[in-house]
């Protein structure tokens, strides 16, 4: 079989059913039935809602994290210390498994959760300790005569976080914030171990039930990239509006 000949079935098995051998012109089956390109795109679906609830989710502990590390209390910089240490050096496929083997039978309400919902807690914990750990390196790089300038002011300490460090600290670490941001698309694939039906599990399942391995990884490579370069671009606007200038900033 030709390279161009083999393109052509790979297209053509897009639009199959997965109930049966039926292709459906425009690649969209009717009701009660499904191509593969349908569940391409439903596993993508449950990708980025993965993703994207556990970044909501990472974005507000690691914010917290971060800045429980940087005040003057030591009960609270070692609480940021071991929460960072803890969930960022247990492989994330591990922490997954515990969520969905271990944790529901020590809290047995959770044993009625969705593996969707199991996989972003576990994912959202992860990447918030990596989070955690820019916030605080983005608070480091801003001279501490601001926060001493604000408490100065007679601000309080939580208004000089929130009017004069964070909005600094922020945009000095959203280039690493946007690398965060298109990992955890990628870290969503582990999904797959715990029955998330993202495209890591489409792509292993079709695979099997067709024999094209790689027509389907190669179109589940496609959707990640499309993902991850989309939030790259999107981090690129959001940069270029709020770039700082000057000694933080650069040019």
């Amino acid at each position: 079989m030709s390279a161009w000949e083999q393109m052509r079935e790979s297209a053509t098995l897009m639009c199959k059913s997965t109930v049966d051998e039926t292709v459906y012109s425009g690649c969209f089956a009717g009701k009660g039935d499904l191509t593969y390109l349908q569940w391409l795109l439903h596993s993508w679906g449950w990708t980025l809602v993965v993703a994207l609830v556990a970044l909501v989710i990472a974005l507000i502990l690691g914010l917290v994290i971060g800045v429980m590390r940087t005040l003057p209390n030591k009960a609270a910089v070692l609480f940021g210390e071991a929460w960072t240490e803890f969930f960022r050096n247990i492989p994330i496929l591990i922490q997954l498994l515990i969520w969905y083997h271990i944790v529901p039978e020590v809290v047995t309400p959770l044993k009625s959760v969705s593996p969707v919902v199991l996989a972003c807690i576990g994912l959202g914990l992860f990447t918030s300790a990596r989070i955690g750990q820019q916030v605080k390196a983005g608070i480091a790089t801003i001279p501490k005569g601001q926060r001493y300038a604000g408490l100065a002011m007679g601000m309080t300490l939580t208004q000089t976080y929130r009017f004069v460090l964070l909005p600094v600290a922020l945009r000095v670490v959203l280039p690493t914030l946007t690398s965060e941001s298109m990992n955890i698309i990628k870290n969503s694939s582990v999904a797959y171990a715990i029955g998330v039906t993202e495209m890591i599990y489409f792509a292993t399942q079709a695979g099997e039930e067709t024999s094209f391995h790689s027509t389907m990884y190669l179109g589940v490579t496609i959707l990640y990239f499309i993902s991850a370069f989309a939030i790259n671009r999107a981090a690129a606007v959001v940069e270029k509006r709020t770039r700082l200038h000057g000694a933080l900033g650069g040019k």
